[in-house]
């Protein structure tokens, strides 16, 4: 076990994190700190776990870098968990089951319950990418099916009918899923309408800028890298500010679904 920054011995300055840990609430994550995972299947991988059910979370994300020759052959999901993988930088080959997609930065594969990812990086350089699974949650007469894009080929809408705040929606809004994707992006000044309460929870990985995020009424600073999990009814919302360009993340959002008792 190593950290995912390289960054180790004595420290220059005080030991000290951003790092903000709220169990079954909300949690800031910053890179410095995370480690480095050994995870059977993962070769040639640094991975590193972020949100997990010891958090709070009914998910599991992770930060992966695929190192040349890095590859998963034994299978990631499958057997009831539904799994996701975005690619951040570099370009990776990947499959759902039988079926072969090559991704680029921007692109992602979705994989339904029943069936298994595999991948590899065929090229010179280190790949890096975004994981997520997810126990499915089933309901009669809708089937959720493989997806794979490039978030270059989707339309970008207004948030909310606000023109400094993006959207795209990565899966399809269909009952078939329990779940969604979206990458939302406020240009400098751009923020939330009102701060969100909602039931649904969130997984979160910054990929541009820097801007205020109110979690649970706490405005804390964040910026690239950082990862936020938001969990059920924590007060939420952002904006955007800086010199570094839009603040930008990748999230997922559990949906289509009732409560269970």
């Amino acid at each position: 076990m190593g950290y995912l920054n390289n960054k180790t011995g004595y420290q220059t300055g005080l030991l000290e994190s951003r790092a903000i840990i709220k169990r079954n609430n909300f949690a800031l994550i910053p890179q410095n700190g995370l480690v480095k995972n050994n995870i059977l299947g993962f070769e040639n991988c640094e991975i590193t776990i972020l949100s997990t059910p010891r958090l709070g979370a009914t998910f599991v994300d992770y930060v992966c870098n695929v190192l040349p020759a890095g590859k998963n052959e034994l299978g990631f999901g499958g057997d009831g968990i539904e799994t996701f993988l975005y690619v951040l930088e570099g370009s990776l080959t990947a499959k759902a089951g039988d079926e072969s997609f090559e991704l680029t930065a921007g692109g992602y594969l979705y994989c339904p319950p029943c069936t298994k990812m595999y991948f590899n990086n065929e090229s010179s350089t280190n790949t890096r990418t975004f994981l997520y699974k997810r126990r499915y949650h089933a309901v009669d007469g809708h089937t959720p099916y493989v997806v794979c894009k490039n978030i270059s080929e989707l339309e970008i809408v207004d948030y909310e009918d606000m023109e400094d705040v993006k959207l795209w929606n990565l899966l399809p809004d269909e009952f078939a899923f329990d779940m969604n994707f979206h990458i939302l992006s406020f240009l400098p000044g751009g923020s939330h309408g009102y701060v969100e309460t909602h039931y649904q929870e969130h997984g979160a990985l910054i990929i541009e800028g820097e801007g205020m995020y109110n979690l649970d009424n706490n405005w804390i600073p964040v910026e690239k890298g950082d990862y936020l999990f938001m969990g059920a009814y924590s007060l939420q919302c952002a904006y955007a500010a800086g010199r570094k360009g839009p603040l930008t993340y990748l999230y997922s959002k559990d949906a289509n679904r009732d409560v269970e008792l």
